[in-house]
């Protein structure tokens, strides 16, 4: 027993070289594709964009580090004033 399948609606076979009636420029006069973002869609990819700028950012400033290494290898620069500040920073940072 053979069964057979035929076409419902006739359909024309892909020629290759056969073109469409299209060219594939767009046709002038015509409107053209646009997409519109709401305010809070705006705001979020700003949020997004100001996150992942962060994100790769260094979390250690280089610069002030070894500004900070070179005063403190500096023998003039650790006195008794810079002492007691440090000192009393410290004991305000415990409530004291």
């Amino acid at each position: 027993m053979s069964m057979t399948i035929d076409r419902i609606n006739p359909l024309e076979p892909l020629q290759p070289g056969k073109k469409s009636g299209r060219s594939g420029q767009p046709e002038r006069g015509k409107e053209s594709d646009s997409i519109s973002l709401s305010s809070e869609a705006v705001e979020k990819a700003e949020l997004y964009r100001a996150i992942e700028l962060v994100s790769a950012a260094e979390d250690v400033r280089a610069a002030r580090v070894a500004e900070l290494k070179a005063k403190i290898n500096d023998p003039s620069y650790i006195n008794d004033t810079i002492i007691r500040a440090t000192a009393d920073r410290i004991l305000d940072s415990f409530g004291l």
